[in-house]
């Protein structure tokens, strides 16, 4: 989720689409909350590991 936000966030960012820019940075922040909240050992989406 973090590499797809970096990836639309450049593409906006370049094109000027603005959609594009700030679709991309909201699935940038909640690639980092998600890894932080796994890091910490919390559940995501009611499980533990992702495999």
């Amino acid at each position: 989720m973090i590499i797809l936000g970096l990836v639309l966030l450049l593409i906006g960012f370049l094109t000027g689409l603005s959609l594009l820019y700030y679709i991309g940075a909201i699935l940038l922040i909640l690639g980092v909350i998600f890894l932080v909240l796994g890091r910490t050992g919390r559940p995501v989406g009611g499980r533990k590991v992702w495999f």
